[in-house]
C-alpha cells in the first residue's frame, strides 16, 4: 500500500523525511536545513571497492567476496548461495518452522494495523491500551496537577518532563508486577508547550526558560502492571525521581578533568549540571540505564563570535554555529554562550548513566564511550566477559562506534556488582566501524537495485581509535579523541554512514542491529556517494542494517554484515524485505529505535514517516522462512514520532513523543491526544497488551 505525500497544513513546511519544520527547529536546530558537519575527505566505500578492484585485481577482490559470503552463511545457518528467490519461496512454502508451518513465528501473531492518519494509538484486534504517564503528570512527592495555563518550574521539576523517548523498563519482581520505569525526555518545545499568548519566542520570560529547563532530563517511576487486567499504572515511590539541567553529574573516564571540560562554574572539569536532549539509551545487564546525549549543539548560542580558529573548527564539526538560539537560554546564563564558556559545549554529548535502584545516586557522565551525537548505547557482554557498548552518531554521514571495556562483568544487580560493572565502562577501547562491500561498485547503482549476489553484504572491521591514555590517531591525544570523537574519526578513514541511530545486540541469535534512519543528501552534488552499506541515492526512507562478529564474539575486530531491510514503500523497486515476498509486507519508513521480545524477533519505532502515514511500531522475524515479514502492530497519533519500544511476553510500551508538533503553535493543535475533547497534546507512555487475563491467553502476539 503507497500514501501520496502528506498534505502539509498552512505556515508548516515538510522537511527531509517527513517531520516538520517545527520539529526540525525544536529538536535538531534544523540540521537537515543546514551542510552535515562532516566534511571530512576520507573516501567513502563505493571507491574503496572500485579502489580495491583496480588496484589489487579481481583475484584478491574475489577472495573478499568469498570471506564475505562465508561470514554470512555463518550468520544466518543457511547455504551462502541461497539468493532472495530462494528465502521468497521458502517461506511461501511455510518452511522451516518446526511445529507450525506456513503461520506466523511466535511473538508475530496479530492482524496488523494498516498505515493510517487516525488522532490515536491504533492497536490490533483483540488487544487494550492504557496511558501510563503524561507530560505533567506527578512524579514526585509534592507535585502539583499539572496546569497548562499556569506552569512553573518548581512544578515542573516535580513532574514527568516533556517530548518523552527512551523507555526502560526494570522489573523488580520475578513475574514483572512491580517495576521501574525510565524515560528520557529528549527536548522541548516551547511554542508548544505554553499557551501561545502567554509565550513569545523572541522574548521567552525567566521562568519558561526555567520550566524548560526542568522538563528535560530522564524521569524514573514505579510502575504496577495489574495482573488481571493486564494495564501499567505509575504510582507514588520513594524510587520516583526526575533528573534535570539542575542535577549535578559526575565525569568520570579519562577525560573527566580535562582542560577541554573546565569552565568557571567547574574550574575541576569533573561536574556538569544536568543532561540533555537525551535521544534512546539501554538498560545494562547489571540493572542501570545508559542514555545518549545526542542533538546538544543547538542549546549553545554565539559559536560564530568564537575567534580561534582550532576552537571554532571543533565546534562546527558538532554543529555549533550561528548567533542566538531559538530558546534564548544564553540570556539567562552565561554557560549557554560559547563566547563566554567554549568549554561548556564539551560537557555534552556523552552516554550517561543512572542507576534507578538508588534515587541518592549522582548520574554520571562515561567519557571512555566518546562525545559525539550518541543515539543510544546498548550492550552486549564478550566472550571472555568483557562488556562491549554499541552506539551510533546520529547525523548524516556519521560513524558506528564500538567500546569495549578491559575489565570483566560480574554478574548480578546488587549495589556492588552495579558498582563494580559501572567503573568498567571508565577504561577500555574505543573503535569505529568501516564496512566493506563485496560486489563491483558498478553493481551499486544508487537505485536500491539488488546487486548480483542477491544480497547487500559484505565484512567490515572495528578501527581502534583510543586505549586508556594512548590515542592511535596521528596528530590526536588521547584526551583529543575522547573530547573531539568526530575529528578523530575522520582520520581514520571509517564509513559515512546514512544517520547510524539505535542499535542493539539481539538476545537470541547474538547478531546485532542498527537502524538507519535515511539522509536525502546521499549522492548529491559534493557529498559521499553510495556504497553497499548505503546503497539509495537521496534514501528517504533508511534501512535496517545487521552485522554478526567475528566468532560471535563482541570483542573481535572483523565483522560480517548484510542488510535486512532496505525500507519504503513495498510497490517501489528500490525496497528489500530480507527476501520475503514485497506484496505481504507493511509499509516501513524512517526506522529509528529498535528492541527484542523474547524470541528474538526484531521490532522497529519509526519517526518521520516519508510515505505521508502517522508513525508506527513493527515486528520483524529475523530468521527462517518469516525473515523480513514486516508487521505493523501500532500506529501514533498525528504529528507524533514512536519511540522507546519495550516489548515484553505480556506488554508492550512505546512513547508518544510530540503529538500534534505539525502545528506551528499551541493556538492551533492538530491533535488533542491523549485527553480528547479540545485538550493540548501531551507525550505520553502507552502500555498495550493482549486482552484477557495475562497468565493464560494476555501474551503478546500469541493465541
Amino acid at each position: 500500500m503507497s500514501f501520496e505525500p502528506q498534505r502539509l497544513l498552512p505556515l508548516i513546511t515538510s522537511h527531509p523525511g517527513g517531520r516538520s519544520a517545527v520539529t526540525c527547529e525544536y529538536r535538531c536546530g534544523n540540521a537537515c536545513a543546514h551542510p552535515e558537519p562532516n566534511t571530512s575527505d576520507n573516501e567513502y566505500f563505493g571507491d574503496v571497492v572500485k579502489n580495491m578492484l583496480s588496484r589489487r585485481g579481481a583475484l584478491k577482490a574475489g577472495a573478499v567476496m568469498a570471506a564475505a559470503a562465508g561470514g554470512f552463511a555463518a550468520l544466518s545457518g543457511t547455504a551462502a548461495a541461497e539468493t532472495p528467490a530462494d528465502v521468497s519461496s521458502a517461506a511461501a512454502a511455510g518452511r522451516g518452522k518446526p511445529g507450525r508451518p506456513g503461520r506466523p513465528v511466535p511473538g508475530t501473531d496479530f492482524e496488523a494495523v494498516p498505515p493510517n492518519k487516525l488522532d490515536a494509538v491504533t492497536i490490533p484486534e483483540g488487544y487494550d491500551q492504557r496511558v501510563v504517564i503524561r507530560w505533567g503528570d506527578a512524579v514526585e512527592f509534592g507535585a502539583p496537577k499539572f496546569d497548562f495555563h499556569k506552569q512553573t518550574a518548581a512544578a515542573q521539576a516535580k513532574q514527568f518532563g516533556y517530548n518523552n523517548d527512551f523507555v526502560g523498563l526494570i522489573p523488580q519482581d520475578p513475574l514483572g508486577i512491580r517495576n521501574l520505569l525510565v524515560v528520557n525526555h529528549e527536548y522541548t518545545t516551547e511554542v508548544h508547550m505554553f499557551p501561545a499568548d502567554q509565550y513569545d519566542p523572541a522574548n521567552p520570560t525567566e521562568e519558561q526558560v526555567k520550566i524548560a529547563w526542568a522538563a528535560h532530563g530522564l524521569s524514573v517511576v514505579q510502575a504496577f502492571r495489574d495482573p488481571i487486567g493486564g494495564a501499567l499504572r505509575a504510582v507514588p515511590s520513594p524510587f520516583n525521581r526526575r533528573i534535570t539541567l539542575n542535577t549535578a553529574f559526575e565525569v568520570r573516564g579519562p577525560a573527566a578533568g580535562s582542560k577541554y571540560l573546565k569552565t568557571s562554574a567547574d574550574p575541576t572539569g569533573r561536574k556538569v549540571f544536568g543532561t540533555q536532549n537525551n535521544c534512546a539509551g539501554g538498560v545494562t545487564p547489571w540493572g542501570t540505564v545508559l542514555s545518549g546525549e545526542e542533538n546538544v549543539n543547538q542549546y549553545f548560542a554565539n559559536a560564530a563570535s568564537v575567534t580561534d580558529p582550532v576552537v571554532a573548527a571543533r565546534l562546527k564539526r558538532y554543529g555549533f554555529s550561528g548567533g542566538a538560539t531559538t530558546r534564548k537560554w544564553e540570556r539567562f546564563d552565561k554557560r549557554w554562550d560559547l563566547a563566554q564558556e567554549p568549554n561548556e559545549a564539551n560537557r555534552f554529548g556523552w552516554v550517561v548513566e543512572i542507576d534507578p535502584n538508588d534515587p541518592n545516586s549522582t548520574p554520571v557522565k562515561h567519557t571512555a564511550l566518546g562525545r559525539f551525537k550518541h543515539e543510544a548505547a546498548n550492550i552486549k557482554i564478550t566472550k571472555d566477559g568483557r562488556v562491549a557498548v554499541y552506539s551510533g552518531d546520529d547525523e548524516r554521514f556519521e560513524y558506528i562506534y564500538k567500546f569495549v571495556s578491559k575489565g570483566k562483568y560480574k554478574p548480578g544487580k546488587s549495589a556492588h556488582a552495579r558498582r563494580h560493572n559501572s567503573a568498567l565502562l571508565d577504561e577500555g577501547t574505543l573503535y569505529v566501524a568501516r564496512f566493506t562491500g563485496d560486489s563491483p561498485a558498478a553493481e551499486i547503482d544508487g537505485t536500491g537495485k539488488l546487486p548480483g549476489d542477491g544480497e547487500f553484504d559484505g565484512v567490515g572491521e572495528w578501527i581502534p581509535l583510543v586505549s586508556g591514555n594512548k590515542s592511535f590517531v596521528d596528530g590526536f591525544t588521547a584526551e583529543e579523541v575522547y573530547v573531539f570523537t568526530r575529528q578523530a574519526a575522520d582520520k581514520v578513514q571509517p564509513t559515512k554512514m546514512d544517520r547510524p541511530e539505535d542499535i542493539e545486540p539481539n538476545p537470541v541469535n547474538g547478531r546485532i542491529y542498527a537502524a538507519l534512519t535515511n539522509n536525502s543528501d546521499r549522492g548529491a552534488a559534493g557529498k559521499a556517494g553510495v556504497d553497499e552499506a548505503n546503497p539509495r541515492v537521496k534514501n528517504r526512507n533508511g534501512h535496517v542494517l545487521e552485522w554478526e562478529e567475528d566468532r560471535g564474539d563482541s570483542a573481535a575486530t572483523k565483522f560480517s554484515w548484510r542488510l535486512l531491510l532496505v525500507c519504503g514503500d513495498p510497490k517501489t523497486a528500490d525496497t528489500y524485505f530480507g527476501g520475503f515476498p514485497k506484496d505481504q509486507v507493511s509499509p516501513i519508513s524512517c526506522p529509528d529505535n529498535v528492541a527484542f521480545d523474547r524470541h528474538g524477533n526484531l521490532w522497529i519505532s519509526t519517526d518521520g514517516n516519508a510515505l505521508g502515514a502517522n508513525d508506527g511500531l513493527f515486528s520483524v522475524p529475523v530468521d527462517g522462512p518469516e525473515r523480513g515479514h514486516v508487521k505493523q502492530f501500532l500506529s501514533v497519533p498525528v504529528g507524533a514520532e514512536t519511540c522507546g519500544p519495550v516489548v515484553t511476553d505480556h506488554l508492550v510500551l512505546v512513547a508518544v513523543q510530540h503529538p500534534g508538533e505539525n502545528a506551528d503553535s499551541s493556538a492551533n493543535p492538530t491533535s488533542h491526544w491523549p485527553d480528547g475533547g479540545t485538550t493540548q497534546p501531551r507525550p505520553s507512555i502507552v502500555s498495550v497488551w493482549k486482552k484477557g487475563r495475562w497468565g493464560q491467553v494476555g501474551r503478546i502476539g500469541v493465541k
